[in-house]
């Protein structure tokens, strides 16, 4: 059992989440951006590798949610390549890269989804997640949010971003919804054949 559900608000609110959409840095990663050198451009200016690291934990939390029925999206003012490979490995639903507004790409998913604002739960870190975290119906921040960003939310997460953030998340709106234990036997049933973690590259 989650503690923070013996909360009736926040029991109500994680009930009615259909679409699960979180920002990546910060979130999915621990917000660290290391850049490799990788060659130079036709005008001799540097080209660098963005590399990233996502936590298996939010990857498998993915896999166990849509078996709950639950849908996923990614918000990102950032446009990178390797963001790109990991959420086609993970099979987000609804992908936003380059956003600078949050709020324009929050819309954009509640017309591709056919869902309504308190149908959707937000993860952020940081203050330009506060727009669409004060709009939808769950707000969520990580446990390594600014404090303006936890402010605004409904629930912090006991994990930091990259390192679990977006499982507890998902936990909390399964167990909120009375599925999590019988979800979690499903997905098992079925890892045999899931690929929701992805290897593929290519």
């Amino acid at each position: 059992m989650i503690p923070e559900l013996n909360k009736p608000d926040l029991r109500e609110r994680a009930a009615k989440i259909k679409v699960v959409v979180f920002d990546v840095d910060g979130v999915l990663t621990d917000g660290m951006m290391y850049f490799i050198p990788d060659g130079k451009r036709e005008d001799g200016s540097p080209v660098a590798l963005e590399v990233k690291g996502f936590s298996a934990h939010d990857g498998l939390g993915i896999g166990i949610g849509r078996v709950g029925g639950l849908r996923f999206g990614v918000i990102t003012k950032r446009t990178s390549d390797t963001v790109a490979v990991r959420m086609r490995d993970l099979k987000i639903e609804f992908l936003h890269q380059g956003s600078q507004q949050k709020m324009e790409a929050i819309h954009d998913i509640l017309r591709e989804a056919a869902v309504a604002l308190d149908e959707i739960a937000y993860v952020g870190d940081d203050i330009i997640d506060l727009p669409p975290m004060r709009s939808v119906g769950l707000a969520v921040a990580t446990w390594n949010a600014r404090e303006q960003v936890k402010a605004a939310a409904h629930y912090v997460t006991p994990h930091a971003g990259g390192h679990g953030a977006g499982r507890d998340c998902i936990d909390l709106v399964l167990a909120a919804q009375g599925i999590l234990d019988e979800t979690i036997e499903s997905y098992l049933r079925q890892a045999g054949s899931a690929s929701d973690i992805g290897h593929s590259i290519q």
